[in-house]
């Protein structure tokens, strides 16, 4: 019989070495992933805590690849979408909440791009915001509404790259109770 004090470190070993395991995919094979994977990423990014509650997020799943190189040519920080079978838009809803947004929907980004290393999907973070020409040119190509900032662009595919498990950690950068 497992102890529920062993199936905790268990659980928490795992969510570390998903953490890990976690890199930034840039080559991608031709392989399609199906809306259940999708969802299931975007499902991950929803659950991420946000202030308040207040969940300000919004998801757009592209795959058109005509509108892949005009983000692109927005975005050139965004290369790799060009090789990636979908590009997920993660916008802010500023009806929702305040500047509060950036940082919930960072949280989201980052549950999708662990969801992601877990389900063997490749994933890159774009980032958007806070480069105005990038969110204006976001906007004007997708006609969202005055209240909708882009936040971030995830490049996702089934990766033609693997990347061994990384580790930061980096002791002179912990500071306990003084600097």
């Amino acid at each position: 019989m497992t102890h529920p004090e062993t199936l905790c470190y268990n659980i928490a070993m795992k969510a570390t070495e998903i953490i890990a395991k976690r890199r930034s995919i840039r080559k991608f094979t031709e392989q399609s992933l199906s809306e259940k994977e999708i969802n299931t990423l975007i499902q991950a990014g929803m659950n991420a805590p946000s202030a308040r509650n207040t969940q300000p997020w919004h998801f757009m799943v592209l795959k058109n690849k005509d509108t892949i190189k005009k983000i692109v040519e927005i975005c050139p920080n965004g290369s790799m979408l060009k090789g990636a079978d979908t590009a997920l838009l993660v916008l802010g809803d500023m009806n929702d909440t305040d500047d509060y947004f950036i940082i919930d929907c960072a949280a989201a980004v980052q549950n999708i791009l662990l969801a992601a290393a877990d389900e063997e999907i490749g994933a890159c973070w774009i980032g958007v915001y806070p480069r105005q020409p990038r969110i204006e040119g976001l906007k004007k190509l997708f006609n969202l509404p005055d209240k909708i900032f882009p936040h971030s662009l995830i490049a996702l595919g089934k990766p033609a790259e693997s990347k061994s498990p990384n580790s930061n950690f980096r002791k002179e950068r912990v500071h306990y109770e003084k600097w």
